[in-house]
Formats: structure tokens, C-alpha cells, sequence
């Protein structure tokens, strides 16, 4: 499941939908994963590299770490979403092929 819009062509609201689905799917998720797991990295630093055992510190720590697996499971929740959307409408943005003529 590439996302691509390979041969449609011109401004039908497939197409756009398609180029929208496209966009979610190939660069907002891929990006909003990096940004949550940035933040999953940086919780887990501050909760227990640097920060000593200081209970404050620790405590902001485990808090990154919350709100970076609640951003993956928001991700994954917003990528089954477009994705169920755009194949049960039909958005993919690609040319469905004839079937084969039997003889």
C-alpha cells in the first residue's frame, strides 16, 4: 500500500480526495510519528538520565513518556482511520483495472 495517486489525472474529487489521503498518509503520520517518538526519547532522558533521582524530574519524565505513547496511539488510531475511509470509498487515488475477459 504505497498511498500514491499513480495514474489519476486532472481535478475530480477522487483525485483530491486521493491527494489527500496521500499527504495524511505519507508525510502528516510519518511526521507526527517522529515528533511522538521524539518525545518518548526525551522523557525517557529527563525520567532517567539526567535527572539524578530527583522526584521532581523523574515525574516530568514519566509525564514525556505518558504523552509520547499517547501520540503513537493517536497516530496509529488516525492512520487506520484514513486508511479504512479512503478503501471503503474508493480514495485511493488509483485506476481501478478491468477484470480479465474470460472466453
Amino acid at each position: 500500500m504505497s498511498g500514491t495517486t499513480g495514474s489519476c489525472t486532472g481535478y475530480g474529487i477522487g483525485c483530491i480526495a486521493g491527494q489527500i489521503v496521500a499527504i495524511i498518509n505519507n508525510i502528516l503520520v510519518p511526521l507526527l510519528f517522529a515528533i511522538a517518538f521524539i518525545v518518548f526519547l526525551y522523557g525517557i532522558t529527563k525520567a532517567y538520565i539526567f535527572s539524578h533521582g530527583e522526584p521532581g524530574e523523574v515525574s516530568e519524565g514519566h509525564k514525556l513518556i505518558l504523552w509520547g505513547v499517547i501520540g503513537f496511539a493517536v497516530m496509529i488510531s488516525l492512520w487506520g482511520l484514513v486508511n479504512i475511509v479512503s478503501f471503503t470509498f474508493g480514495l485511493t487515488g488509483q485506476v481501478v483495472p478491468s477484470l480479465p475477459k474470460t472466453y
